[in-house]
């Protein structure tokens, strides 16, 4: 997960996360918080387009999922605990964003 500093919307993506595995994958999994403040030069090496960022990297492919995680069905998606549809709507969706399209 990919965040910058403790802003309250990043501190709000970290919680939704962590309730989120555990009640869905009660203690069988690992969550990697990189803090861009502390080391910038992950968001280009990375190709961090927008913060809050989840990146999901394991099993391939690798999925991204934007914004503070409250919706619990696009991030069970982007984890692979949900329908492959979500997923591949995140994708599609992180995809445009990345050439620069914009979504509500």
């Amino acid at each position: 997960m990919y965040v910058a500093g403790h802003a309250p919307r990043y501190e709000a993506a970290r919680l939704h996360l962590k309730q989120l595995c555990e009640e869905r994958f009660a203690g069988n999994y690992s969550i990697e918080v990189v803090d861009l403040l502390e080391h910038p030069e992950r968001a280009r090496s990375d190709n961090i387009v927008a913060i809050p960022m989840l990146e999901r990297v394991s099993p391939e492919p690798v999925v991204r999922i934007i914004g503070d995680l409250s919706d619990s069905q696009r991030v069970l998606g982007a984890l692979g605990a949900g329908t492959a549809i979500i997923a591949s709507q995140e994708r599609l969706e992180t995809q445009e964003l990345m050439r620069g399209q914009r979504y509500p």
